[in-house]
């Protein structure tokens, strides 16, 4: 983060029309300030207020105020981010799924799976990609061959097996 393009972006929070709103379509407009606070957090998801509002040109109990209209807008969540493998997890793939009919439905079903962290609508080959965090082989398994391929619509699944997870990183920053 560059500290001149932070300083000049505090200044817009003070103009009412730069404040972040939501656009026709539904999803939030950032402003400039509400960009460098997601930038700070994705540094350092526990860093103070106090701090953010330094860097950013705020009070802490204005960053407090951004931070929480953000979190309820669903721009951002703040979690503690694990490393399946310490907590017992041993087995993640991630599944290409091939639906006939309705892709959101299977979609909706698949959010719903406790296993199933990441699930995504895709153009090509799938028409879903699923992220899949079990505990063995057998959990994995159990979760493609009797619950996902069971989903209505469902045509074919393949599984890709993680071997070793090389990297893994929520630091895209805002662009």
């Amino acid at each position: 983060m560059h500290s001149e393009g932070v300083a000049s972006r505090s200044a817009d929070q003070k103009d009412p029309s730069r404040e972040s709103r939501t656009t026709t379509g539904g999803t939030p407009r950032l402003d400039a300030v509400s960009l460098a606070i997601i930038e700070q957090l994705q540094e350092d998801g526990r860093r103070p207020y106090a701090a953010i509002g330094k860097a950013v040109g705020l009070s802490e109990a204005a960053v407090r105020q951004r931070v929480q209209k953000l979190l309820d807008q669903g721009v951002m969540q703040i979690v503690a981010v694990t490393d399946p493998l310490t907590v017992g997890f041993r087995r993640q793939a991630m599944v290409g799924i091939t639906v006939e009919g309705d892709v959101e439905k299977a979609a909706d079903a698949l959010t719903e799976m406790a296993e199933v962290e990441y699930v995504v609508m895709t153009a090509g080959s799938f028409d879903i990609l699923a992220e899949i965090v079990c505990e063995d082989d057998d959990h994995l398994l159990d979760v493609v061959s009797k619950r996902i391929r069971a989903l209505p619509g469902v045509r074919s699944t393949e599984s890709f097996v993680y071997l070793k997870l090389k990297k893994q990183t929520y630091m895209w920053g805002t662009r």
